[in-house]
């Protein structure tokens, strides 16, 4: 249930909203062209779309894209009272306001993934803008378009200058393309990258159960079994063409251990890199 709500407008479109809730509540994104950055003030909520879950607790906050249906936030806790900030990224305000040049971060960039939310680790500046925010609710006869646009401006450029700014970047990108990708395009493009398997199943927009029975039935084999398999053979293919370090092998195939990589490729070949390397060259 709603207690207290208040927000501005830019642009006949809401922009900013305060949304005091005592639970049970429960809340459905519509469907639309937006994006939506949401800083939980007190209290926690529930993020659910479809059988992903993700808790947001007090100071956390929650980057989502709105651009499919399905996603909610929900308490039912009785004892815990929640007050929700939150700034909408509508894409035809934003081609206003950014009419000579859309800034980096809202620019599609080369990492293939459909992921469509984040939570996002708040720092000293972010709780500043917070701040700053709550004494414009306090005094709303203070705002004015002009104030509005350089809060939506400041939200953005803070977002990009967070440790999540590649992921940042990848769902307020979705605002200006159109571009989506297969479950296979997502995981043969992270093959050989630093990533786990919650970071694909993310990636891919399912929950870890999900996306393993999605991988199954693909390619029917566990996502670990053959993702390791794949990068041991790429491994071992760069043993016998090339002359680099068996560490920027290892690396480079996505291992991030060397004792690791050496265990396993031992277990898959039945001998060390080094004397596969030298039983190969010879």
């Amino acid at each position: 249930m709603i207690t207290d709500y208040k927000k501005f407008d830019l642009f006949g479109k809401t922009l900013i909203q305060k949304v005091d809730l005592k639970p049970p509540f429960e809340f459905a994104f519509p469907v639309a062209e937006q994006a939506c950055f949401l800083y939980m003030l007190k209290g926690e909520i529930d993020y659910q779309s479809g059988d992903d879950h993700l808790k947001i607790k007090t100071h956390q906050s929650l980057l989502l894209n709105c651009l499919n249906s399905g996603k909610q936030i929900q308490n039912s806790h009785a004892d815990s009272n929640g007050e929700i900030v939150i700034v909408t990224f509508h894409t035809d305000i934003l081609k206003k306001i950014y009419e000579r040049e859309i800034p980096q971060i809202l620019k599609p960039n080369s990492r293939i993934s459909n992921q469509s939310r984040a939570a996002v680790n708040n720092d000293f500046l972010i709780q500043k803008y917070i701040d700053g925010l709550l004494f414009y609710f306090e005094n709303p006869s203070l705002v004015s378009d002009e104030i509005l646009v350089l809060k939506l401006k400041e939200i953005i450029l803070l977002l990009a200058q967070t440790q999540d700014a590649e992921i940042v970047q990848v769902i307020l990108s979705q605002l200006f393309s159109s571009t989506t990708y297969t479950f296979k395009q997502i995981i043969e493009a992270n093959l050989f990258s630093q990533v786990g398997i919650e970071d694909l199943a993310q990636q891919s927009n399912l929950s870890v159960s999900s996306f393993k029975r999605e991988f199954k039935k693909l390619y029917n084999d566990s996502p670990a079994n053959y993702i390791r398999n794949r990068r041991l053979e790429k491994a071992a293919e760069l043993l016998c063409a090339s002359g680099e370090r068996i560490t920027d092998i290892a690396f480079d195939c996505g291992f991030n251990d060397l004792a690791n990589f050496t265990k396993s490729f031992h277990d898959k070949y039945g001998t060390s890199p080094s004397n596969y390397r030298s039983t190969q060259q010879e």
